[in-house]
C-alpha cells in the first residue's frame, strides 16, 4: 500500500483526511456565507436604482432573462439570479472532473478552484463586477467538488471499511462550515455592510487554500483516467448495467421536485423571513441569516438521528430501501411547507412566530438526512464501474436543475402571496413523493438479480 493509505495518524485515518476536512470547512464557510447574504444583498442594495446601473453587463443579462420568462420584479429577479447561481454551482462539477482526470490533475484543479472562489468573493466587494464574481464562484465550485470527493476516496484501498466513515467525517466538516458561515459572514454583512461579509468569505477561502497546500504531501498523487482500450480500463457495460443506469436515472428524476421545494428554504424563504417573521428570541431580535446557522446545526443532528433510526429499523429488518427513504424525505419537505403555509394564513398581516420557522428547518434538515446519504449510496452501489463518476455528477446536476427551477418559481411569490406560495411548494414536494412511489416498483424490477441486492440500497453501512 502507498504510505498515504497506510497512515492512521488522524484517529485511525490518513492525515490527508484531516487536511481535506479542514479545507472543506473553510470552503463551505465561504460558500454558505455568500449564500446567506446573496438574496438580501440583491433585494436591499444591488438591484435598487442608483446601484444596478453600475453592474457591468447587467442590462443585457436582465434582458436575456426577461426574454425567456417575461418581466421580473426586484424580488423575482433576485430569486431567478440566486437559483441560476446555485444551480450552475451544481452543474459545473462535470467540467471540474474532466479537468482533474484529463488535464490538470486533482491537486492543481482543487487549488485553481479555491483561488477562483476567493477571487469571486473579492469581486463581490464591487458592484460593477457582480456578474464576473458569480462566474468566478460558479467555476471555482465546479473545480472543487468532484475532485475533493475523489481525493477522499483515494486515501483508502478498495474495500477499506474506513472509507465510509471518512465520508461521514467529510459531511460533518461541510456542516461545520455551514453552521459558522451565517453566524459570522451573515452577522457582519447585516450589521456592518454586505461587502464586509463577502470579504470575510474571501478570507475563509484563503485559509482553506492554506490548509490544502499544507497537506498536499499527505494526499494521493494525481491520477489519470486510462486511455480507451487500456488494460486497467473498466469493463464494458452489459445489459444488467444498463438496467441499473435506468433505475438510477429514475431515482434522480424523482428527487428533482423534492429538491426544488427543499432548496427554496435558502432563496425566497430568507427574503420572506426578513419581513414577515417575528425574530425575537430570548429578548433579542436575531439577524435573519442566523436561521441558516440553525439550519447547519440541525443538519448535523438530523444525520446522526436518522442513522440511529435506520440502525434500529435494520435490527428489526424494517429499514426502507433508498427509494423508500426518498419518499420519507419528500413527505417531510411537504409537511414543512404545510406548516409554513398554515402559519402564514393564521398570522395574516402579523409576523409569524420564529419558533414555527425553526420547526420548519428541523423538518427540512431531517428530510435532507433521509435523502442525501441514501441517494448517494444508491448510485455507488448500483452504478457500473465505467460510469460511477458520471452518475454521481448527474446527481449533482439534478440539484442544479432543481435550483434553476426554484429560481424561476420565485416570480410567483408576489402574485400568490406567502401562504399560497408555500402551499405551492408543499404540492411540488408532494408530487415528488408520488413520483418516487410510482417509479419504485419499476426500479425494483430493473434491479432484480443485481449482485448488490435490491434490499441492500440502504445507507446505514456507509456510516
Amino acid at each position: 500500500m502507498p504510505a498515504f493509505q497506510n497512515d492512521t495518524a488522524f484517529f485511525g485515518h490518513p492525515r490527508g483526511l484531516f487536511y481535506l476536512a479542514l479545507t472543506q470547512v473553510w470552503e463551505r464557510f465561504s460558500f454558505y456565507g455568500m449564500q446567506a447574504l446573496l438574496g438580501l444583498y440583491m433585494v436591499n442594495e444591488l438591484l435598487l436604482p442608483g446601484h444596478v446601473e453600475q453592474v457591468i453587463g447587467f442590462a443585457g443579462f436582465r434582458a436575456g432573462l426577461e426574454a425567456v420568462g417575461g418581466p421580473l420584479t426586484r424580488i423575482a429577479l433576485s430569486a431567478q439570479i440566486f437559483g441560476l447561481y446555485v444551480g450552475l454551482v451544481n452543474l459545473t462539477p462535470l467540467l471540474g472532473a474532466w479537468l482533474g482526470d484529463r488535464i490538470l490533475g486533482q491537486r492543481r484543479t482543487v487549488m485553481a478552484g479555491l483561488l477562483l472562489m476567493a477571487a469571486g468573493h473579492l469581486l463581490m466587494g464591487l458592484e460593477a463586477t457582480f456578474l464576473f464574481a458569480l462566474l468566478s464562484l460558479v467555476l471555482g465550485a465546479g473545480f472543487l467538488k468532484g475532485n475533493m470527493y475523489a481525493q477522499v476516496g483515494e486515501l483508502y484501498p478498495r474495500g477499506d471499511a474506513r472509507c465510509g466513515r471518512a465520508f461521514s467525517i467529510f459531511l460533518v466538516a461541510l456542516n461545520v462550515g455551514a453552521f459558522l458561515a451565517p453566524l459570522v459572514c451573515g452577522t457582519v454583512g447585516e450589521i456592518y455592510g454586505y461587502h464586509y461579509g463577502f470579504g470575510i468569505a474571501a478570507l475563509g477561502m484563503f485559509i482553506g487554500l492554506g490548509f490544502y497546500m499544507a497537506g498536499t504531501r499527505h494526499l494521493p498523487p494525481d491520477r489519470r483516467r486510462p486511455r480507451r482500450g487500456a488494460a486497467d480500463a473498466p469493463p464494458a457495460i452489459d445489459r444488467r448495467g444498463w438496467r441499473a443506469i435506468v433505475a438510477i436515472l429514475l431515482m434522480i428524476i424523482a428527487t428533482i421536485p423534492i429538491n426544488t421545494a427543499s432548496y427554496q428554504a435558502y432563496n425566497v424563504l430568507i427574503l420572506w423571513a426578513a419581513d414577515h417573521v417575528d425574530r425575537g428570541l430570548f429578548g433579542l431580535n436575531i439577524p435573519v441569516t442566523w436561521l441558516l446557522t440553525f439550519d447547519g446545526l440541525m443538519t448535523i443532528v438530523g444525520v446522526a438521528l436518522s442513522v440511529a433510526v435506520w440502525r434500529w429499523l435494520a435490527a428489526r429488518r424494517r429499514e426502507p430501501d433508498s427509494y423508500g427513504k426518498i419518499v420519507v424525505s419528500g413527505g417531510l419537505v411537504a409537511l414543512a411547507y404545510v406548516l409554513l403555509a398554515l402559519g402564514a394564513e393564521v398570522a395574516g398581516p402579523a409576523p409569524v412566530p420564529i419558533l414555527m420557522v425553526l420547526l420548519f428547518f428541523v423538518l427540512i434538515d431531517l428530510a435532507y438526512a433521509w435523502y442525501d446519504p441514501p441517494s448517494n449510496s444508491f448510485v455507488s452501489r448500483f452504478a457500473p464501474a465505467a460510469v460511477t463518476t458520471t452518475m454521481m455528477s448527474l446527481m449533482l446536476m439534478s440539484v442544479g436543475i432543481a435550483n434553476v427551477v426554484l429560481g424561476w418559481l420565485g416570480r410567483f411569490y408576489e402574485p400568490l402571496g406567502p401562504a399560497r406560495f408555500w402551499w405551492l411548494n408543499a404540492a411540488i414536494a408532494g408530487g415528488g413523493v408520488v413520483l418516487a412511489l410510482l417509479l419504485r416498483p419499476v426500479a425494483r424490477r430493473l434491479l432484480a438479480g443485481h449482485p448488490a441486492g435490491i434490499d441492500a440500497a440502504g445507507a446505514t453501512t456507509a456510516f
